[in-house]
């Protein structure tokens, strides 16, 4: 027993000092020597160029109505005597796949080299509506692009006319100093992200096809600099993402016989369907960090506490440990693994009749490890159950994962530093949908970040109330997009 109770003081002692010795190494790199380089830039004019740009109301949820359309067409004629040296440079080709509805903007800015791929950065104009009934719980009314001390207010502030302005004043910028890219710079103003970009971003894509452009790498919106996201983490973290998640959405049709509600059987379509859903709720899809989380994670831990950065030291050892911490938040478990989501529920027509269907509309955000049919063979083999349908109402499966080690997540690091300092840069995965997807089609690596700062008091305005941007984004958003098409539209 003694040599027994030795080995086994041994073999913890053993295991105690790799852990410790892994944890030591595991430390966070010198910061990236990047000289901060900030640009002259008129933080007033800057402001009021958003604040007007906020005031058209363009909702391309309601495209089809005139009045609307009416908005977008008086945005695209403010934007071009807003910024008239770009619009005589660069000549924007207005594209829509729908005829009377060509509404996105792509401008081309030459380069000298015509042997050197070009870079596309995008943006959307589009805006969700405001909830109605909501207007009086707005600071500042939604339109009215309002700016105080140190904010602008407004719909589409954050999401995303920021960037389309802060795009336009970098560009304007850097035809004022004499600027010439290298390679040619594409820049891409959409008009229907919020709906799909079905039409406009499409429509930019197919353009870029039929010219044979193929792009060395695109960036669209996606994330930002996080700001006390990140338990143990005092510092910004430039979440730069190298993928999203896909898009699907299931009914749950449960079959049961109707009549009278007087008379119930044992179990009604209700039941087998509110047991199929406690099934999905007990057995989630699985996932683990690994892929892009296991990336982003792998960036940020050595930055954090040492009891933190113990734990992620040596994740062959304490994975289902952080798995389990990571899990319990919605934000960091989906970044694990494809989620699932019911969201709407549909039986009878009548309080008492009993209904032959029962249905439940489930969207599921898929991560990209798995697929669309895994997903769904999945959710048949979970559910078990042949009196529940799955039906595919509709499906598009995740990006896929583009480099780190490319040009072009160099350059967005390089930008993000060179404007903010040394702050984590990390790749990260966009678990929500955005049309930048598509621009996959054409080119090598897309990337999907905002360079602004938000924290958890911002995040709520996105398609809700109260919706605004600090002046101070808006500068260094600019800054950051001049740094950026100066060194990447470089060799």
């Amino acid at each position: 027993m003694k040599k027994i109770l030795i080995g086994l003081g041994t073999a913890l002692l053993v295991l105690a000092a790799v852990v410790l010795v892994r944890t030591a190494q595991y430390t966070a790199p010198a910061p990236t020597a990047e000289k901060i380089r900030a640009r002259d830039i008129d933080a007033r004019s800057v402001a009021e160029h958003l604040s007007a740009a906020i005031g058209f109301q363009t909702v391309s949820a309601q495209l089809q109505q005139q009045p609307t359309q009416q908005q977008f067409e008086a945005f695209i004629a403010w934007l071009a005597e807003t910024y008239p040296q770009v619009h005589a440079t660069m000549a924007p080709q207005r594209l829509g796949t729908d005829p009377d509805h060509r509404y996105s903007l792509l401008f081309t800015w030459r380069g000298q080299r015509d042997d050197l791929q070009p870079i596309l950065l995008s943006a959307h104009y589009d805006v969700v509506p405001v909830i109605p009934g909501t207007d009086d719980q707005w600071q500042h009314p939604p339109y009215s692009g309002a700016i105080d001390d140190t904010h602008i207010w407004g719909r589409g502030s954050l999401d995303d006319k920021s960037a389309v302005i802060a795009l336009m004043e970098a560009a304007s910028q850097l035809l004022k100093e004499g600027f010439q890219p290298q390679r040619t710079v594409y820049i891409s103003l959409t008009n229907d992200e919020e709906i799909g970009g079905n039409h406009g971003t499409a429509a930019v894509v197919k353009k870029l096809e039929q010219d044979g452009v193929r792009p060395a790498w695109t960036l669209d919106e996606g994330s930002f600099l996080l700001r006390g996201f990140i338990p143990g983490i005092d510092g910004d973290v430039a979440s730069i993402n190298v993928a999203e998640k896909g898009y699907m959405t299931v009914d749950l049709v449960a079959h049961g016989k109707g009549g009278h509600s007087s008379m119930p059987p044992r179990q009604t379509a209700v039941d087998t369907l509110a047991e199929a859903l406690v099934k999905l709720q007990q057995s989630p899809i699985p996932g683990g960090l690994d892929g892009v989380g296991g990336q982003m994670f792998d960036a940020i831990a050595p930055h954090m506490p040492f009891g933190k950065r113990l734990l992620f030291a040596n994740r062959w050892l304490f994975g289902g440990l952080i798995e389990k911490a990571l899990k319990g938040s919605p934000s960091t478990a989906a970044m694990l693994h494809t989620t699932i989501a019911p969201t709407m529920l549909h039986a009878s027509v009548k309080e008492n009749v009993l209904p032959i269907e029962a249905v439940a509309t489930i969207n599921l955000r898929v991560h990209p490890r798995d697929t669309i049919d895994g997903v769904a063979e999945y959710l048949k083999n979970t559910i078990g159950d042949d009196r529940v349908d799955l039906v595919v109402r509709q499906s598009d499966p995740a990006s896929r994962v583009s480099s780190t080690d490319a040009a072009g997540f160099k350059a967005l690091a390089s930008a993000t530093r060179a404007t903010y300092g040394p702050v984590i840069v990390a790749p990260g995965l966009t678990v929500a949908a955005t049309d930048s997807h598509r621009y996959e089609k054409v080119a090598d690596n897309s990337y999907r970040f905002n360079p602004m700062v938000v924290s958890r008091e911002d995040i709520h305005g996105f398609h809700g109330t109260n919706e605004r941007i600090s002046i101070e984004n808006m500068v260094k958003a600019t800054n950051f997009y001049s740094q950026l098409i100066e060194s990447g539209s470089a060799e």
